[in-house]
């Protein structure tokens, strides 16, 4: 199975001074996830917790909720013309009675390591039906200055960033503003379906009383990925689009971005925030 990181041979120019150097990089590899043997989509990784981020990804999409709806996952031996097994394709196989979209089945996507929803045809595509609403009670109530804690605390976490500086980090924190679970990956995305899955493996899913923070921006998909999961608190150090906004704020979730030192914005769900 893939490494996370590589090293390099790369010439160096630093002030005019020219050198040898050995550069550690971010491996990125693509992952074809199959389910129930039919091939599902492709997206670019980097390897590592293979297993959680295909059941992170089926969380959400709707097909996976419970531990019980799972029956295995496995490397596909045999994926190469010479029989080898290159731990680049999943299958993922789902418990008797577990219903799967038609649609799911049908579109076949491509995702690359920057965008989780290429190929998707529209919005009303991808607004999948939760599986747990998030409450209009603000249960879950964070101060601004906790909320100012955490890309710091994500940064200390990323040990393979701290390495590669080319790797997105997602990273799950209780209402005490302690890390439960980080994972790095050349795709945001990614990352978070690692997370997602890893909870969803721990049968841990709705995760009700955590934070879901994000390096980069908070795009639509982590949204939805966030809700599916019933996140009820995202926060991203960049900025939102406008259709994370619209999604977080139909579904009753806390968006905060441009997390920075003790300025943020709370795009919606303000009411979990004590101002």
């Amino acid at each position: 199975m893939g490494r996370a990181a590589i090293n390099r041979k790369v010439v160096r120019v630093r002030h005019g001074n020219v050198s040898v150097w050995a550069d550690t990089v971010a491996v990125e590899e693509p992952l074809e996830i199959r389910l129930n043997g039919e091939a599902l989509a492709i997206t670019m990784r980097t390897p590592g917790d293979d297993f959680a981020l295909a059941a992170g990804f089926l969380v959400s999409e709707g097909v996976l909720s419970s531990v019980e709806d799972l029956r295995t996952i496995t490397y596909c031996a045999g994926a190469t013309q010479d029989g080898r097994n290159t731990y680049n394709v999943v299958d993922v196989r789902t418990a008797a009675g577990v219903s799967v979209e038609r649609f799911t089945l049908q579109r076949n996507f491509y995702t690359t390591s920057s965008c989780g929803l290429c190929g998707k045809a529209s919005l009303d595509a991808v607004r999948t039906t939760a599986r747990w609403q998030l409450s209009d009670d603000p249960a879950l109530a964070l101060s601004p200055e906790l909320l100012a804690t955490l890309p710091d605390r994500l940064r200390e976490g990323q040990k393979v960033f701290s390495r590669t500086g080319g790797l997105h980090a997602a990273g799950l924190f209780d209402e005490r503003g302690v890390l439960l679970d980080l994972q790095e990956d050349v795709g945001r995305h990614n990352a978070v379906d690692k997370l997602v899955g890893r909870a969803f493996q721990k049968g841990l899913l709705p995760l009700s009383r955590a934070v879901l923070m994000v390096s980069g921006r908070a795009s639509f998909e982590l949204v939805q990925k966030a809700v599916m999961a019933g996140i009820p608190v995202l926060a991203a150090v960049s900025a939102p689009s406008s259709l994370a906004c619209e999604l977080a704020g139909e579904a009753g979730m806390t968006l905060v971005g441009f997390l920075r030192g003790d300025s943020m914005n709370i795009y919606s769900g303000e009411r979990r925030v004590l101002l």
